[in-house]
């Protein structure tokens, strides 16, 4: 028997640990435990996104079991490399000196969490918290790690049972590569095949009855020129309930007369849901007959829209184009999807481009057949999902010889290519989170405050914007996270992000993996929620609308805020 194996034999005799966890603290690695402290430690600071502790918690936990990993990694790697090593003794000395040192310095900075949290939650007009529940944010980050440990070491266990039973047949050195590529296999396909399969049935089935729903007081259009009415070719059962609320919740031309004090007409707005027709060209071309049947080219404006993964159009967006025009406007959307946009993304990548890029071609290609002088100004819109895929609905080649009149894209996620080729090339000295591109008359930028480009530089034929915060983890994510520090984090800052916000390696790229996933939970204005004033400003710069005074229009966000507040309140009822 060894000397370690005496004192720890000891230790568990005088009952000063149970057994189970004294093993369990001998078997982890030193370096492992240092490494996962300081990735610990990292993951505390403020992202772009506020935190809750139990959010906070399984984050840190898990940039603890990445930090042990990599300790754990070059633990092996010193080992295979045969580098000397300290005795047994001083080993255990070490262990435990470093891991008082991790529960301390843990602790210190434990109680900075809180500061840290509200550096963001200032910025965005929430209340402060004067408390990041230290105690139960750590419970959450020991069970996130021991979880993920757990999963570790079944999966060595995996590896070690291929290792007795393939030296058999193949010699040593193929016999570890062939182990751990059957073991990495094995989890694989119990992870995509078992759980992530079943996990995408029963959110699919989820999402699928939910669209299905018809709500109590989403009663069916009266008017014949709705879509969804009795006249209409697309029938109310089948809009989906994105569509249905579409449909439903537009501002009626009473509502316009009477913030607006001019005359208003009914706002156009056509929707073909999922399960209208069984392919997006038959979906498109319904949607072509419908536009025709109720008039929509006979409006002074049109805007085709890509949805989000579940059929959702932002209201914001919207409700406020069709008041500065005093309805004299028609929209257009189709249905690609049921599932939220991250899952759309992941099980359907392709639906959404194809659907959108099947209702720009039947749409632009009956607009180009109308004279021009009669016909109605095109725009383009989408938030999120929506903004990437109707990115994807134009090409360049197709409209050169007559150019639709602009876009508007908000939340463009980062993997928007035109989006992506536009920051890349900004002017020299515009920042990241709002570059400026050449001389500002095709494409600019927007945020809170509007745009850096002087209101009297002149717009060209074509218009696009890009409406984005800062705070918006879905536009500014980038998987170059990993090692090495984003361009919107350089001087100046966004109004919205933290000046505590700093980047590490690793680290910083799993706090914004959470953050797109917290993205809407944010206030409005903020993060990945667009505030319908910001709205009006992106869509007064790309139509112009003609009657708007700074005192009408200071009104007309008044008045949407109110709204999209009760529309809101109202979702979050159901």
């Amino acid at each position: 028997m060894t000397g370690a194996d005496t004192r720890r034999g000891d230790v568990e005799r005088g009952r000063i640990l149970p057994g189970w966890l004294l093993r369990f603290g001998l078997s982890l690695s030193a370096g492992g435990l240092f490494l996962g402290t300081l990735f610990f430690i990292a993951s505390l600071t403020p992202t772009l996104i506020p935190r809750d502790f139990f959010t906070q918690g399984a984050l840190s936990g898990a940039c603890f079991a990445v930090g042990y990993a990599v300790g754990v990694g070059l633990r092996w790697l010193w080992a295979y490399l045969e580098l000397p090593e300290a005795r047994e003794r001083l080993l255990l000395g070490i262990k435990a000196a470093l891991a008082a040192l991790c529960v301390v310095v843990g602790f210190v900075f434990l109680w900075r969490t809180a500061e840290w949290q509200n550096s963001i939650r200032e910025l965005m007009g929430m209340e402060p918290i004067t408390s990041a529940h230290p105690i139960k944010l750590c419970l959450v980050a020991i069970a996130t790690f021991l979880l993920l440990i757990g999963l570790a070491r079944l999966f060595k266990v995996a590896i070690n049972l291929f290792l007795r039973l393939l030296p058999q047949f193949v010699p040593p050195k193929v016999s570890r590569l062939i182990g751990f590529t059957l073991a990495v296999l094995v989890f694989w396909t119990i992870a995509n095949g078992v759980l992530f399969r079943y996990t995408l049935h029963v959110l699919d089935s989820s999402f699928a009855t939910f669209d299905a729903l018809i709500e109590p007081e989403r009663a069916q259009p009266s008017s014949p020129t709705k879509t969804g009415s009795t006249a209409s070719l697309v029938q109310w059962e089948e809009l989906g309930r994105a569509g249905r609320e579409y449909v439903a919740t537009g501002p009626s031309a009473s509502e316009i007369e009477t913030l607006t004090e001019l005359p208003a007409i009914e706002p156009i707005r056509v929707y073909v849901g999922l399960r209208a027709a069984d392919t997006a060209e038959e979906r498109a071309q319904l949607a072509l007959a419908e536009m025709q049947r109720v008039g929509a080219f006979e409006r002074s404006t049109l805007i085709v829209i890509t949805p989000t993964g579940t059929g959702w159009i932002d209201p914001a967006a919207m409700d406020a184009v069709e008041y500065l025009h005093n309805g004299d406007i028609a929209s257009v959307a189709l249905q690609y999807s049921y599932l939220s946009s991250p899952l759309s993304l992941m099980v359907e990548p392709d639906y959404a481009s194809e659907a959108a890029r099947a209702l720009f071609q039947v749409v632009y290609e009956y607009w180009t057949t109308l004279p021009q002088a009669q016909r109605p100004r095109l725009y383009l819109h989408g938030l999120s999902l929506g903004a990437m895929n109707s990115e994807r609905s134009a090409q360049l080649f197709e409209i050169l010889d007559d150019p639709i009149q602009g876009a508007l894209w908000s939340g463009p996620p980062f993997e928007s290519s035109v989006w992506r080729r536009v920051t890349d090339g900004r002017n020299a000295g515009s920042p990241a989170w709002l570059p400026e591109f050449r001389d500002g008359s095709v494409v600019r930028f927007m945020n809170q405050k509007g745009s850096t480009v002087p209101p009297e530089t002149r717009w060209g034929t074509m218009r696009v914007i890009y409406l984005q915060y800062a705070s918006d983890p879905v536009v500014f994510f980038d998987p170059r996270d990993f090692y090495r520090q984003p361009a919107w984090l350089e001087t100046p800052r966004g109004p919205d992000v933290s000046p505590e916000l700093r980047w590490y390696p690793v680290v910083t790229m799993l706090q914004l993996t959470l953050d797109m996933a917290l993205a809407t939970t944010t206030p409005i204005g903020y993060g990945h929620v667009y505030a319908p004033g910001h709205y009006v400003d992106a869509w007064v710069a790309l139509t112009e609308p003609d009657g708007w005074s700074m005192a009408k229009l200071a009104r007309l966000k008044e008045d949407l805020a109110g709204r999209i507040g009760a529309l809101q309140g109202e979702a979050g009822s159901q």
